[in-house]
């Protein structure tokens, strides 16, 4: 989930609701049409073209993620 999430636009200013975050990722889901292997291509490259940036939105990513859960979970 964490990988979606990063993927997505939500941001961690936007201080999401996890409904907000279960929506965020299910619509980045669709976006890659269910693919999660775009959705972690998509964080590599985010990786390479902003290093100075990755580190904190992965960790944020990895931080709601955990509080959420999974989507199928709601």
């Amino acid at each position: 989930m964490a990988q979606v999430l990063f993927a997505s636009a939500l941001q961690a200013s936007d201080d999401p609701s996890p409904d907000q975050v279960r929506t965020a990722v299910e619509e980045r889901l669709r976006a890659c049409h269910e693919d999660l292997a775009d959705c972690v291509a998509c964080v590599a490259q985010e990786a390479g073209d902003h290093p100075e940036t990755y580190a904190a939105r992965m960790r944020w990513a990895l931080s709601v993620a955990g509080r959420v859960g999974s989507p199928a979970a709601a």
